[in-house]
């Protein structure tokens, strides 16, 4: 996994791949954008002419409060739509026999996958909330427990957007079953990128790279 992240690290600034960290990170920013927008809109409607200033300010901590919570399930829905170029890119310089064997993904399977990806991460983590509350309560175990869910996670995804150009749905369940505790510790990795300043902007990226070592790596 170490290897993993210091080759994809290295890659980080090819052009492919730096073309969808600049898409991505654009696209992301869009979608909290408009949110801000709209949480004005509402507390402009609900406090009148006279409450601008006040509907401002509820909107910047709604959108603050939005990036803290939603900003990994956004961005890796949001990577998750380019991430064959990422996948391609790394495929290309470190496993060229793949890449000539390899099937593009459809730009709506692609959709289709990161907006799954993104139900999955808040509908679970919101299932979670009372777990957490409670851990929180008695001091222990909030942290574990949040890497813990969110390893998972992002360990089905990120493994999926690298399985999805080389299998059918019957061979990636196959391969879902016999890779858990590898794809566990891929994701436990990523998520910990996600909490490192400045490394959690191409947390995203850097996780689809890593993910295509991991893939081949571990068929090989």
């Amino acid at each position: 996994m170490i290897r993993a992240f210091f080759l994809s690290l290295g890659q980080l600034g090819d052009p492919p791949i730096l073309r969808v960290f600049v898409k991505s990170m654009a696209v992301t920013l869009l979608v909290f954008a408009g949110l801000g927008v709209g949480l004005w809109w509402l507390s402009r409607s609900l406090l009148g002419s006279d409450g601008i200033a006040a509907a401002l300010a509820l909107a910047l901590a709604g959108t603050i409060l939005a990036l803290w919570l939603l900003f990994r399930a956004v961005a890796i829905a949001v990577v998750g739509i380019f991430a064959d170029e990422v996948v391609a890119a790394v495929e290309a310089r470190h496993y060229p026999a793949a890449l000539a064997s390899a099937r593009p993904v459809p730009f709506h399977r692609s959709l289709a996958m990161g907006l799954t990806s993104a139900a999955r991460v808040v509908g679970v983590n919101l299932l979670m909330l009372p777990i957490y509350a409670a851990l929180l309560v008695t001091g222990v175990g909030t942290a574990a427990a949040f890497f813990l869910v969110n390893g998972w996670l992002l360990g089905r995804d990120l493994g999926d957007m690298v399985a999805a150009r080389h299998m059918d749905a019957a061979a990636m369940r196959g391969w879902r079953a016999t890779t858990r505790a590898q794809r566990f510790l891929l994701g436990l990795a990523n998520t910990g990128l996600f909490v490192v300043p400045l490394l959690n902007i191409a947390a995203p990226v850097l996780g689809a790279a890593m993910a295509t070592h991991f893939f081949h790596r571990g068929r090989a």
